[in-house]
């Protein structure tokens, strides 16, 4: 028995057609959408903070739109998508007006959440939780900043457990990427558990296919030779054992092979022999990458220990402003002449009393942005200066905002680029990472049908 598990989502941002795409040229038991990064969270608290009824990427119901004759045609398509963010029932709500308008008020909706504790950090502080930083060892009580948001990852157990109470769509906040196909593959198969070989094997799955197009041909190194407007998004085919045939659609473009596997199993996972999840402690130095055909890479041997006891937590904190500018500068000595442009920024503004407490400046074009190995370039006749700046006060901020445009009248000649406006002044949102023991953490799962959202 195969389980064909699918992701046409790596993030909020990610193609909007590749998902209609990817069910209407196969067919999936399982559709995986994943849009959540640490600093998504924080943007879409900002937007909560504005809008109690939001704080959840829309871009999901774009694509539920564009999917629902998909849904009715294909009756055992089941969806999964950490779309929820940082309120997955008002996320629910808007899916089940979507579905009920379609004609489909009775298909069941599952919201799986608690992983948003940014509310109990003061109750869990006092009951013990330190909340330390995992790269300082400092504890957050020390921090004196406040706090944007605070989402625990939660893992596969409350998916599989929304599914087996029936639901077609599960709507959940902050889960681990692999989680989103390890809850399908565990439901499916029944997986036990403690079965700790299976649930690394399906958080390899996961892991695979969690970054969308990266495992098809997306930054491959042989790119060249590849239809990347046509790529096709990952289809993980597991196997009770736990083995998987990573692929995609036919007659799309991309690449599945060795090479673009072996590239996507080493991204981002740290020590190879203990790649934590939640749902298990995975070893990488076990598993077997073998082209098996055309698109068609098997994957086994995984093998896996007992998960953590702590959930790895996501925690942002407002960290002042920033603001980045750019300018093109052209004609002879155009490096040197953006260099001078950003020293004079910096002089008038330490003039005005606003010296930035971080300042970054780039000369793109000039060797800046490849590998610090290689030598800056120094006879180029055009580039773009990007200027970028950090400060606590929104004032010196918005002060260096001003300061691009007139250069293009008051610096050296050959500065244009000014016509799109000045930067924009944002908040900084800084990332603490930290962890929190499970038992304080308790995921909720609600099942109902699209219309009673």
């Amino acid at each position: 028995m195969i389980c064909r598990i699918a992701n046409a989502a790596g993030f909020w941002g990610d193609n909007l057609d590749a998902p209609r795409r990817l069910v209407e040229g196969a067919e999936v038991d399982y559709l995986t959408l994943e849009y959540l990064a640490e600093l998504t969270l924080s943007i879409l608290a900002r937007i909560r903070e504005k809008d109690p009824t939001d704080g959840y990427p829309h871009d999901f119901l774009t694509v539920l739109y564009s999917l629902l004759p998909t849904l009715t045609a294909q009756p055992n398509l089941r969806i999964v998508t950490n779309a929820g963010g940082m309120n997955p029932q008002a996320c629910a709500a808007a899916v089940g007006h979507i579905l009920a308008r379609a004609g489909l008020p009775r298909v069941l909706v599952g919201v799986v959440s608690g992983d948003d504790i940014a509310g109990r950090l003061d109750e869990m502080g006092h009951a013990g939780c330190r909340f330390e930083n995992l790269e300082t060892g400092q504890p957050l009580s020390e921090l004196q900043r406040p706090i944007a948001s605070a989402n625990a990852y939660l893992g596969a157990g409350p998916i599989a457990e929304a599914l087996a109470g029936g639901a077609r769509l599960v709507i959940t906040g902050r889960v681990a990427d692999a989680s989103l196909t390890l809850g399908p593959a565990v439901h499916h198969f029944g997986w036990r558990w403690n079965d700790w070989d299976r649930l690394a094997a399906g958080s390899v799955a996961g892991h695979l296919i969690e970054c969308g197009a990266q495992v098809t041909g997306g930054l491959y190194r042989h790119w060249q030779n590849l239809d990347l407007a046509n790529v096709g998004y990952p289809i993980a085919e597991l196997s009770d054992d736990g083995s998987c045939t990573i692929t995609k659609p036919p007659a799309t473009g991309g690449l599945v092979s060795r090479e673009t596997v072996t590239e996507q199993l080493l991204y981002e996972i740290g020590d190879p022999a203990h790649y934590l999840t939640p749902d298990v402690d995975v070893d990488f130095t076990t598993v077997d990458v073998a082209q098996t055909g055309p698109d068609r890479v098997l994957v086994r041997g995984a093998t896996g220990r007992p998960a953590p006891e702590n959930y790895k937590v996501s925690l942002a904190y407002r960290a002042g402003f920033a603001a980045s500018g750019q300018l093109l500068v052209y004609g002879a000595d155009a490096a040197a002449k953006a260099r001078a442009c950003a020293e004079m920024i910096l002089a008038r503004l330490t003039a005005a009393g606003y010296r930035p407490q971080a300042i970054n400046v780039e000369c793109l074009g000039a060797g800046q942005a490849v590998p610090r190995s290689a030598a800056p370039i120094a006879q180029v006749h055009e580039v773009m200066l990007r200027i970028s700046i950090h400060d606590e006060r929104r004032e010196a901020v918005e002060r260096f905002a001003q300061q691009l445009a007139p250069l293009v009248t008051s610096g050296p000649p050959g500065v244009a680029g000014y016509a799109v406006g000045r930067p924009s002044v944002r908040e900084v949102y800084a990332y603490w990472p930290t962890v929190v023991p499970k038992a304080a953490v308790p995921a909720q799962v609600e099942v109902r049908a699209a219309s009673k959202w």
